[in-house]
This record gives C-alpha cells, structure tokens and sequence, in this order.
C-alpha cells in the first residue's frame, strides 16, 4: 500500500511539473509574439514620414507627384512600409494652401515638398528649421525661396523647371516666319509666370517682332482677356503657369475659333490643345525631387544642396492641332520632336 501511494506521488509530482514547463513554453512562445508584434509596430511608427503639398489637380502637377511616390519606391521609400506620405492637395485654393501648408508642418514630418511655387512659398514662409524640398518651380531665387540657387543658404532646396524661352520663342519663328505679333498670356499672380513671361517679351523683341502682353489674375478671366488677346495677335506664348494650364480647355475653345495657334511650355499642355512647345517631362521632374528628397533623409544638409535644374527641353508637337490649323512643322524641328494626339 505504501509502494502504491509513493509511486502515486510521484506521478502527480511529475505530471505537476510537466504541466508547468508546457505553460512556460506557451506563455514564452506568446511573449515572444507580442514582443515580435510590438516590435513590428515600432518600426511602422518610426519610418519617416514626409509631407507633400500640391497647388492643385492638373496632369502636369500629378505627374511631378507622381514621379516622386515612384522615385522614393525606387530608392527605397515604398509608400505605407518604409515612408509614410501626407499628401495635401490645395485643388487652386489660397486659403486651402495656407490652411495645408500649417497642417503639415505642425505634424512630425522629417521633411515637407511644395510643388509649384506658391506651394513652397507657402511652406517656406511658416517654417525655418525643417528642410523644405521645392518642386516644379522655376525661378526659386526670384520667389525668395533661397538665397542662391548654387548655395541655397536656408531649409530649402529642390527642383526647378526651368525651360529656355529664348530657344522657346525662336520656334515659334521658326514655325510662323510671316507672324508679326506674338501674344503672351500669364497669370499674374505666379512669380515664376511674371519671370517667364518678361523673359519672353525680351525674347520676342530680340527678333524684331512685336510682344502682346497679357495676364489674367485668376482661371475666370482667361475667356475674355484670350479672347481680346487672339484678336490681336499670330500666335500666342504660355509660360509655365499653373492657373492656365489648369484652364486650357477654356484658352483652346477662344483660340481655336480665331485660327491662333498656342505654344506653351509644358507637355500636358500641348496634349491639352496647344499646337507645340518646348517642355521639360514634368513626371522626371518628380524622380529628379525624389532623389532630393532621399539625399536629405540620408543626411544632406539643405543649405548647402545646390537647386537641380530640369533644363533639358523636349520638343511637343500635337499632330492634331496641325492638322486642325493647317501649320507646317519644319522637318528641323519635327524630326526629334514627341508627338502626341496622333
């Protein structure tokens, strides 16, 4: 009796024990769960994140945008593993821009963009510590974005798209030697489009030809004031603008009727009715911010990041449009040109 009751004792004692080593094992194996869980979750928490502020929707602003989710993806930066991205679109609102612009930088972003200029100025002028990376504006110093663009001297940096008018307005000679007078429509609220379109009254007189200028302060005046414009003039030049580009139907509708054939200085803007210009790819212009914008998270100091120049012109030529007008492309130009609307 005594043998049996000693072998039952042992028996409970082992089966105690075991019982106790199986929940350490699980209650090990749950902590290294959550633990590996935790451990996922502060990873996700601590990836940088970076603002992104846009004027408005347009197809030349959502490729620059485009161009910089992709280039981060490139390097790296994959959108919702490795970056986080607030995106803020202004849709062309002021109060909107001014409204977004406080939002970002009050929120713990490693870095903000600002694409076109008024989304940097907006940026720049509530922020002076944390880098601010510009781009698709084209003259960063004139805005008073930096100080220089070889040493920009302050938190910002980026892309400008600078195009050469005077390349620009020897096309459209080219293309309509007979032409006397050539418009330029801007909107006058753009710095970079009051640079441009000064440059390209300078241009245009350079070739003996007479300048038309005229500018619009919002999309809502672009029907009458192209309309008086086009009853004036051979042709008409747009500069990079954001607010036209945004209301090219409406130009297009007024031109088309008058015979005025269009050069503006983007792509999506040639697709959207005009006859030809000379652009940049506004979509490389988002993977050459991009590059900046890894540059920067990697340790790069902003004052001293010379602004990249997207000055490389390609040629558009919207074979519908010629057609529709009945111009004649010189074989010099359309030979290395890019059509589009075929």
């Amino acid at each position: 009796m005594k043998k049996r009751s000693n072998v039952l004792g042992i028996i409970v004692v082992v089966l105690i024990l075991l019982v106790s080593l199986f929940g350490l094992k699980l209650a090990d194996r749950s902590m290294t769960k959550t633990n590996a869980k935790q451990e996922e979750t502060a990873k996700k928490e601590n990836i940088p994140t970076i603002g992104i502020l846009q004027l408005v929707s347009h197809p030349a602003l959502d490729a620059i945008k485009k161009g910089i989710v992709d280039g981060l993806a490139d390097a790296g930066y994959k959108e919702g593993k490795t970056i986080k991205i607030d995106f803020q679109n202004a849709q062309g609102d002021q109060g909107n821009l001014s409204t977004m612009a406080q939002q970002l930088l009050t929120k713990d972003k490693k870095l903000v963009v600002g694409i076109t200029t008024p989304a940097a100025q907006q940026l720049a002028g509530k922020e002076t510590e944390r880098p601010i990376i510009l781009s698709g504006v084209t003259y960063p110093e004139q805005a008073g974005l930096v100080e220089s663009e070889d040493h920009p001297g302050k938190n910002v940096t980026g892309v400008s798209d600078r195009v050469n008018i005077k390349a620009q307005i020897s096309q459209i000679h080219e293309v309509l030697p007979k032409a006397k007078k050539i418009g330029i429509l801007y909107t006058s609220s753009e710095d970079n489009a009051v640079a441009q379109a000064k440059t390209a009254e300078k241009e245009v007189k350079a070739l003996g030809l007479l300048p038309v200028v005229k500018s619009v302060t919002n999309t809502t005046d672009i029907h009458q004031v192209a309309t008086q414009l086009a009853s004036e003039v051979d042709a008409i030049y747009v500069p990079i603008d954001n607010g036209i580009a945004s209301a090219m139907a409406t130009l297009v509708q007024v031109t088309d009727q008058a015979k005025i054939p269009v050069f503006p200085s983007a792509d999506t803007m040639v697709k959207d009715g005009g006859l030809m210009g000379m652009g940049v790819d506004q979509y490389q212009i988002g993977r050459l911010t991009a590059k900046v914008v890894v540059d920067v998270l990697k340790g790069k100091n902003v004052a001293d990041y010379p602004i990249q120049v997207a000055d490389k012109g390609t040629t558009y030529i919207n074979k519908k449009k010629v057609k529709e007008l009945g111009i004649e492309i010189p074989e010099s130009i359309a030979k290395d040109a890019v059509m589009v609307n075929e």
